[in-house]
């Protein structure tokens, strides 16, 4: 047995009967000792470093990332710091030292290399030994955004002579173009890329203000601010996103759309494009999209109990109408791409008709509007119809050419797919009628709608599940009394005893907001002779509700309510995201 694990064994945390256990992997496995205890869940990191530290005379510290300064940090190079599994963590004032944590000090060309650079840069140090996760998140601080911009700003100072450079007054599109290929603009942009990527931000927008560059980062459907840049940069790091999107340099009056796709770590990730023109300068927007991300499957959506049984059965009939439904940003298209990939696109012949293209997916044909040269998704359906397509996803129903050819399409032997603009389910119906589509087509051709929202999820490290206060009980209670009793049973809900309900507390991992990704809500409507027979009339929304409802539509708010229930969300989530009676 080794010294550390004795000294486990005699704080009586690690007990003599796993010995075997550890001793076995040891033989097989080149990690190291406190590795495979680690793996093995034999102890905490805690107790392992605690030990360790007691063994090895060095002081065990926790070190909060945030109170690493990055002129400290700077000591030891990253890589440096990744190969030996050394970081400066802070510095002692009253000694004049630098700390520098170590996971193992044991490990004599660790303790070479230390040597070697503090002689080398001139600092002096003491040892702290850390643990592995402090260590790692450590060194994710070498990935600072704010870091690496000031290092590219600061290079822009010392490089540039002549002080109105980077001042957009008399400026050409080819001095410009010039100066967005310089290193350090091409530094920063690539830095405010690669944070947003690691940071799961699902948006980009870079915004000129009076005085400075904003740049904003939307995570979890919340917009905040990243960095703030010297105003002057701003033409360069507009001119080198428009270099990546292959968008026209010269030409700032008028909106333009494109995009680019970049390496991240071995994966591929595209960049949508857009810049629009406002008083200040061009602002740009770029969404991120992350096929591993994006690209889900139907049941990593969110849909539950009778909803995603009804999804699933639907998706694989041969013909009639799937529309999904809910404002801009509910997540449509990735419910749409989450269908198409429940099909076999290996025996059927799909094609899209999108405005842009978020995701390239095998096995699809893929194609995109462009409505200055007359693609329009009308025109682009009618010639689709032509290639003997057996499922067809268009991207958004927007108008009388496009609502009939999808219609009479559904009707005549294919499974369309497609998204409208309406605040629920039900609103779809006298959306069709208003574009045209007559009463008695529309309950032939349609199979579902499904409505949508997107609802904050909490962070499962940090939420606390709570008793729920008996006026919030009686609230929910009152609003899921129309879902049949079994249907609460198919999302593994036990209403039975004390109801509890999630609450967001906050942490490191998710920033202290207490929320950690994002999951749909839904509402799924299913055609029916009895709804039928009231379109054949004088439909109104509420007949139409009134039905659905009676054959057991959950609605979306109702959905909410179950997952706050299952500690999926919040109440505060689901209520700002709906209606009273959605």
């Amino acid at each position: 047995m080794s010294i550390l694990v004795n000294k486990l064994i005699e704080k009586k945390i690690f007990d003599k009967s796993k010995v075997s256990i550890l001793e076995e992997e040891a033989k097989i496995s080149p990690k190291r000792e406190e590795e495979i205890i680690l793996e093995k869940k034999l102890a905490t990191e805690d107790e392992v470093f605690k030990a360790k530290a007691e063994l090895l005379g060095y002081p065990y510290k926790k070190v909060d990332v945030k109170d690493v300064p990055l002129s400290v940090l700077e000591l030891i190079p990253e890589e440096s710091a990744k190969l030996y599994e050394i970081i400066a963590v802070g510095e002692d004032a009253r000694l004049g030292v630098a700390e520098i944590g170590m996971i193992f000090p044991d490990n004599p060309k660790a303790q070479e290399v230390l040597r070697f650079l503090s002689i080398d840069k001139g600092f002096k140090y003491k040892i702290v030994l850390i643990n592995i996760s402090n260590f790692n998140e450590i060194l994710s601080k070498y990935k600072s955004l704010k870091q690496e911009v000031s290092k590219a700003l600061g290079e822009i100072e010392t490089e540039v002579k002549d002080e109105v450079k980077y001042k957009k007054v008399g400026k050409s599109a080819a001095e410009i173009s010039k100066m967005a290929e310089e290193a350090p603009i091409s530094r920063i942009v690539a830095s405010i890329l690669k944070t947003a990527v690691e940071g799961k931000a699902s948006d980009i927008h870079i915004e000129p203000t009076f005085e400075q560059l904003k740049v904003r980062f939307r995570k979890d459907g919340i917009l905040f601010t990243s960095i703030l840049l010297p105003k002057n940069v701003h033409p360069a790091v507009v001119a080198r996103i428009k270099i990546l999107s292959d968008l026209k340099i010269d030409e700032s009056r008028l909106p333009q759309d494109g995009r680019f796709s970049l390496n991240f770590e071995q994966k591929r990730i595209d960049f949508r494009v857009s810049t629009f023109p406002a008083t200040q300068g061009e602002s740009v927007c770029m969404r991120i999209l992350d096929p591993e991300q994006g690209i889900k499957k139907i049941a990593n959506l969110g849909l539950m109990g009778p909803s995603i049984e009804i999804v699933e059965s639907t998706i694989d009939r041969p013909y009639g109408m799937i529309l999904v439904t809910g404002p801009t940003g509910s997540g449509k298209t990735t419910t749409l791409y989450a269908l198409l990939q429940k099909v076999d696109r290996e025996k059927m012949n799909v094609m899209t008709m999108e405005d842009p293209v978020e995701y390239v997916v095998d096995g699809i044909n893929q194609s995109q509007v462009k409505s200055e040269i007359g693609y329009t998704f009308a025109a682009g359906l009618r010639s689709m119809l032509r290639h003997d397509p057996d499922i067809i996803m268009v991207g958004e129903i927007r108008d009388h050419d496009t609502a009939d050819l999808a219609v009479h399409s559904a009707l005549t032997g294919h499974l369309v797919l497609s998204t409208l603009h309406t605040n629920d389910s039900i609103g779809a119906i006298p959306r069709l009628i208003n574009l045209g589509i007559p009463n008695f087509l529309v309950s032939p051709s349609l199979n579902i709608i499904i409505a949508q929202r997107l609802v904050r999820k909490l962070c499962p490290l940090c939420k606390q599940m709570e008793k729920t206060p008996v006026a919030v009980k009686e609230m929910i209670e009152k609003e899921i009394a129309t879902v049949r009793k079994e249907d609460i049973v198919k999302y593994g809900i036990n209403l039975d005893g004390d109801m509890l309900t999630g609450k967001p507390v906050g942490c490191k991992e998710c920033n202290n907001t207490g929320y950690s990704g994002r999951v749909g809500i839904y509402e799924v409507f299913t055609m029916s002779d009895e709804i039928a027979q009231i379109l054949a009339g004088n439909p109104s929304e509420d007949k139409i509700r009134e039905a659905a409802q009676s054959q057991g539509m959950i609605s979306m708010r109702q959905d909410g309510f179950l997952k706050v229930i299952l500690g999926v969300t919040s109440l505060e989530e689901v209520i700002s995201q709906t209606k009273e009676g959605e």
